[in-house]
C-alpha cells in the first residue's frame, strides 16, 4: 500500500511516496517517483530473493536481472519495521462492484469493532522513525491501520480481507502472518477481531490462503 505525502512547493508529479512492505513488514517513509529512483526500489525491495526453479536455464547473469540486490535499501533512509496490525480491505470497484460495495461497509466495520477491543486505530501517515515495541508489557495497547487497497483478485470473493499480525506480537499465533479472507460480510466482522486479530486464530470456513514472514505459503 502506497501513501503519497503532501510536500509544499514541490510539483506533486514527482512528490515522494512511502509504502508498507508485506509480508516482509517493513515500511519505507521516502520513495523518490522519478524513473530511476521508482527502478531502485524495485531492485531493492520487490524484486524476488530466490529464484523459481523454472530460471534455471537462465545464465547467471539474466538471473541477477531478476533478483533481488538487498544492498540498495540503504539508498531509502529511514525504513522502520511495521509494528501496527494491517487490516487491509479490496475496495476495487471499477472491473466489479462487489469489493467497491462492500469495502468502505467493511472498512467502518472493521474500525468500530477493534475499537470496542481496545485497539487503536491509526489514522495520521505513519512516523518514519523505528520505536522499540513490547507488546508484552503489561498494559501495551495494540495498534492497527484499516484501509481499503485495489484489487487482490476474485471479486466473487467479496469482501476480500487480508489481515498481517507483526513478528514482535510473539504472543499471536499467526505474528509475522498474512491471513487472506473471503465472502467477508458485515456480520462476520466482530469474530474475525476476536478469534484472529485477538487470540491469533483461523476461520477455517472464510480462509483463502495466508503468508508466512519468510514468504512461504500457508495451508490448512
Amino acid at each position: 500500500m502506497t501513501q503519497p505525502q503532501i510536500v509544499p512547493q514541490e510539483d506533486p508529479h514527482t512528490a515522494p511516496a512511502s509504502a508498507f512492505l508485506l509480508p516482509s513488514f517493513d515500511y519505507v517513509p521516502a520513495i523518490p517517483t522519478d524513473d530511476s529512483a521508482v527502478e531502485a526500489f524495485i531492485k531493492a525491495f520487490i524484486l524476488p530473493a530466490r529464484l523459481h526453479g523454472s530460471h534455471d536455464v537462465l545464465t547467471r547473469a539474466e538471473k541477477n536481472i531478476l533478483k533481488r540486490e538487498p544492498e540498495r535499501q540503504r539508498e531509502f533512509q529511514g525504513s522502520r519495521k511495521v509494528e501496527e496490525i494491517m487490516v487491509l480491505i479490496c475496495g476495487h470497484g471499477q472491473r466489479d462492484s462487489r469489493c467497491g460495495i462492500l469495502g468502505p461497509i467493511l472498512q467502518a466495520e472493521f474500525e468500530e469493532k477493534l475499537e470496542r477491543q481496545n485497539v487503536q486505530i491509526l489514522r495520521d501517515p505513519p512516523v518514519a522513525q523505528a520505536v522499540e515495541v513490547d507488546t508484552e508489557l503489561e498494559g501495551y495497547t495494540p495498534h492497527a491501520r484499516v484501509a481499503q487497497i485495489s484489487h487482490i483478485g476474485g471479486h466473487k470473493w467479496a469482501g476480500n480481507v487480508i489481515i498481517y499480525i507483526p513478528p514482535s506480537f510473539k504472543a499471536n499465533p499467526l505474528a509475522g502472518k498474512g491471513i487472506w479472507y473471503g465472502r467477508v460480510e458485515p456480520r462476520h466482522v466482530e469474530g474475525i477481531v476476536g478469534k484472529t486479530v485477538l487470540d491469533g486464530k483461523v476461520i477455517k470456513e472464510l480462509f483463502r490462503g495466508g503468508i508466512a514472514h519468510d514468504g512461504d505459503i500457508l495451508r490448512i
